[in-house]
Parts: C-alpha cells; structure tokens; sequence
C-alpha cells in the first residue's frame, strides 16, 4: 500500500484522468486506529467502477497527529475529499483525531454508503473547485 503521511508529497496507487469530464482526483484521509477507512476505501473504489471511472486518482493520506489534523483540516476519519472539497462536511463539524459519523438511509454509519459516494462521484468536478474556492 503506498499511502502517505499528512504532511509529505506523494500519491497513492490508483490514478489517471476521467473521460467525462476534467480529471478529479479524490483524498481518502484516516488515521490508523479507525475500523471505518478500509470499508470507505472499499465502497469508494466501487463507486467509481459503477460510475465508469476506473482511472480516477484516489489518494491515501494518513493523518498522524493532532497537529497534522488541524492543519489539514481533518474533519474525523474517514474523510473523502474530492478536489480538495469534502461533499459530506457539516457546518460546524470538529477538526481532530476521532472517528467520524455519516447521515445515511438507515442512520448514522461509521462510513459513508456506495449510494452516497457514487452520487458524489457523479457530481461535476468544476463544482469541487468553486466549493473549495469558496472556502478560501
């Protein structure tokens, strides 16, 4: 596995270019101690296979530290960001090193379902972007 510290360079190992629109490159962010990373990993990767893109880059990025988080903006593991824009962020969610809850169907889960990310992966990538400008 190729994931990568917080605060480093570096990509982790599924990556290429979407053919529907401009490339989108997605985060996955965890700390080691969450049970909930793998199974986001896992539904994320197959959201992309139902959406058709298989090319998409997914990067793993461990958060490691308190400061690391907060510097981040580490909204809870696991976080998907895409295009640097986390579609699943609530006002005035806690940055830190915890475990992170998502609004589903059927209540609150520990990640969030194939259902929910494969609507997200869906979304324009241009919509990220102006998300994330908006933020700055």
């Amino acid at each position: 596995m190729s994931d990568r510290p917080a605060h480093s360079q570096g990509e982790g190992e599924h990556r290429g270019h979407v053919p529907q629109d401009e490339a989108m490159g997605i985060q996955l962010l965890y700390f080691d101690g969450c049970p909930n990373w793998r199974e986001t990993d896992h539904r994320l990767r197959q959201a992309l296979h139902q959406a058709g893109r298989h090319d998409v880059l997914v990067e793993r990025i461990r958060v490691s530290t308190p400061e690391e988080a907060q510097a981040i903006g580490f909204l809870g593991s696991p976080t998907v960001r895409i295009n640097g824009a986390d579609p699943f962020a609530e006002p005035g969610a806690a940055v830190g090193l915890a475990c992170r809850l998502y609004r589903t169907g059927t209540g609150l889960a520990g990640a969030p379902t194939v259902e929910q990310l494969l609507e997200v992966v869906q979304r324009p990538s241009d919509l990220y972007k102006r998300c994330r400008d908006d933020r700055t």
